[in-house]
C-alpha cells in the first residue's frame, strides 16, 4: 500500500500511532503453545499465529508449564499505544487432552468472566470468549493437530490474572459478564485511538477518496463493517472510512467536503446511539438508550408489554432480539433514525445517505429506506 492509498490500514499508518494484540490473539497464541508442548514436550517460543487477516505475529512467552496430561503457556498484552484496560496483563492458557470425538472445549478460567444474562453472542453460563477468538483458537489447534499428530480433542481453559479486578473498570459487570474479563477481538489487532489523530486521519480518509474520484464512501465503525459494505456495495478500499466511534467527525468532515453518496454501517447498539443523537459512539462517553429503543419499538408496532421488556433489556442486542421475536422491525427503526440523525448534521449538504445496521457476524439486522 502506497504512501497516498486510503482505507483502513493508511488512516492506522496516519495516525503514527502503534497498534497492539487483543486478548483473543494473546489466548489463541497462549494455546498454540500449550498445545504443541503438550504433543511435543517443547513450547515454541516465540509462538507464531495467523490472524483472520493474514497478518503472522510472533509473541514471547511470559509463562509456560509442562505436566503429563496438561500444559499452560502466558502471553502478556501489549496493547500498543491504545488505553487499554488489560494493557499488561497476563492472558494463560491451560489446554488438556480429551477422548476422540469431544472436540475442542472452551472454560474460564480464573479472572475470565461468565456470561449471566442474554444478549450476548454466547449463551447464558458460557465463558465470556467471543465467538472469533474461538474459532481462532480452534483453527490454531487444528492446525498443531495435523502437524504433530495430534486428535485436536482439547479443552481449553483460559485466565487473566487479576483479571477480576481488571473487569471492575469496564462494562462487564453491568452486562451480567462476572467473575473477570472477555476474550475479544474480531481482527487479533488493537486498533489505538488518539481522538484528534484519528479524526485526522478520517479527514485525509476523504481527501484521498475525493481525490481519487470517488462519489460513494462508506463511514466504518469497524472491520467487520467494512466487509459488509464491501459484499453489499463493491467499494474499493479507498472509499471506505474507518470511522471508529467518531460518526460526527465523518458527517461533520463530509458536510464541508460533500461526495454523491455516505453509507454508514457498523454494528446495532453503535448506531442506535447516532439513532438517539450521538455523534461519538464510544461506550465510555455514550450509552445505548433502552427507554429510546422502545419508543422507536412503539412506533413499529410493539404493544407496551414488548416495550417495556426493550426499555428492561440487558443489551441493545436482546432488545433486537424481542423485538425480531414478534417482528418490530426495530433494525430498520434505529437505521432510519440514524440517517434522520446523520441528514440533521449535514445540514442540506447535496450528499445521499443510508445506514446498514449489522450484528456482530455482519448479517444486516437493518437498513434504511
Amino acid at each position: 500500500m502506497t504512501e497516498s492509498s486510503g482505507g483502513r490500514d493508511a488512516q492506522l499508518k496516519h495516525t503514527g500511532l502503534r497498534p497492539g494484540w487483543t486478548t483473543g490473539a494473546c489466548a489463541t497464541a497462549a494455546t498454540t503453545a500449550a498445545y504443541t508442548a503438550l504433543l511435543t514436550g517443547d513450547f515454541p517460543d516465540p509462538v507464531t499465529i495467523t490472524l483472520p487477516k493474514g497478518q503472522t505475529p510472533s509473541f514471547a512467552l511470559a509463562a509456560e508449564a509442562l505436566t503429563g496430561s496438561s500444559a499452560m503457556a502466558g502471553i502478556v498484552k501489549d496493547a500498543g499505544d491504545d488505553p487499554d484496560v488489560t494493557h499488561g496483563a497476563l492472558v494463560r492458557a491451560t489446554v488438556r487432552l480429551l477422548p476422540a470425538g469431544s472436540g475442542v472445549v472452551f472454560r474460564a478460567g480464573e479472572g475470565v468472566g461468565t456470561v449471566t444474562r442474554p444478549g450476548l453472542p454466547l449463551d447464558v453460563g458460557e465463558p465470556a470468549i467471543n465467538p472469533v477468538p474461538r474459532q481462532m483458537m480452534r483453527d490454531h489447534v487444528a492446525q498443531v493437530a495435523a502437524r504433530h499428530g495430534g486428535s485436536g480433542d482439547v479443552e481449553i481453559t483460559v485466565s487473566v490474572d487479576h483479571g477480576e479486578d481488571i473487569a471492575h473498570s469496564t462494562w462487564n459487570p453491568r452486562l451480567g459478564i462476572l467473575g473477570g474479563l472477555s476474550i475479544l477481538g474480531t481482527t487479533g489487532i488493537v486498533v489505538p485511538y488518539s481522538c484528534s489523530a484519528w479524526i485526522d486521519s478520517i479527514r485525509r480518509g476523504v481527501d484521498v477518496a475525493r481525490a481519487a474520484g470517488r462519489t460513494h464512501l462508506a463511514g466504518c465503525t469497524g472491520s467487520t463493517s467494512e466487509k459488509t459494505v464491501v459484499s453489499l456495495y463493491g467499494l474499493p478500499e479507498d472509499a471506505l472510512l474507518d470511522m471508529g466511534d467518531f460518526a460526527g467527525a465523518v458527517l461533520k468532515y463530509v458536510r464541508r467536503h460533500p461526495v454523491g453518496r455516505l453509507t454508514i454501517c457498523g454494528g446495532f447498539a453503535k448506531l442506535s446511539k447516532l439513532a438517539a443523537g450521538h455523534l461519538d459512539l464510544h461506550s465510555g462517553r455514550s450509552q445505548v438508550d433502552k427507554a429510546f429503543l422502545a419508543g422507536l419499538a412503539r412506533r413499529g408496532g410493539a404493544d407496551e408489554a414488548l416495550a417495556s421488556e426493550v426499555a428492561a433489556a440487558n443489551t441493545g442486542l436482546a432488545a433486537l432480539q424481542m423485538c425480531a421475536a414478534q417482528g418490530v422491525p426495530l433494525g430498520d427503526l434505529v437505521a432510519a433514525a440514524a440517517r434522520d440523525q446523520a441528514l440533521g448534521v449535514l445540514r442540506g449538504a447535496p450528499v445521499a445517505v443510508d445506514v446498514v445496521c449489522i450484528d456482530r457476524a455482519g448479517t444486516v439486522v437493518g437498513r434504511s429506506g
